[in-house]
């Protein structure tokens, strides 16, 4: 696994049903706002995750340094939100290869499937989805 996203996997873990909740409203604080270059693309719709029922949009693109995951998701829904930053946090830096690799039972490693309701495990399991067959179509870094 990523790295980044190991050690917030271990975080996770080691903690209760509520610190993992506190943990996740924290990270919904930390999202950093949609670069300018990605608004018109938002209000066109693209890269929405159309099974989540808040609003998501994911952005992601491929540097020398590894993959950056830009993302819009709304206040008003901070688990969502807190996810959202959590996997921006936890991808940067990695390589294509590993971000289409995640695990897909990444919300049972981080013990959230037990804190959250089907509705919203089912707009989160899209959304790691969605960023594996994202990373799947970006380029792979020249060795």
């Amino acid at each position: 696994m990523i790295d980044k996203l190991d050690k917030i996997v271990r975080r996770f873990k080691a903690s209760d049903k509520q610190t993992r909740l506190e943990l996740l409203l924290d990270y919904s604080k930390r999202l950093p706002d949609l670069p300018d270059r990605y608004h018109a693309a938002r209000e066109q719709g693209l890269n929405r995750v159309p099974e989540c029922q808040s609003p998501v949009f994911l952005f992601l693109e491929a540097g020398e340094g590894g993959v950056v995951l830009h993302a819009d998701a709304p206040r008003e829904a901070p688990t969502v939100r807190g996810f959202v930053s959590l996997l921006a946090r936890g991808l940067e830096g990695a390589a294509p290869a590993e971000v289409a690799a995640l695990p897909t039972d990444l919300l049972d490693q981080l013990g959230l499937s037990e804190a959250l309701g089907m509705t919203r495990m089912h707009g989160l399991t899209a959304m790691i989805g969605r960023l594996r067959r994202m990373a799947g179509a970006l380029p792979s870094p020249a060795a």
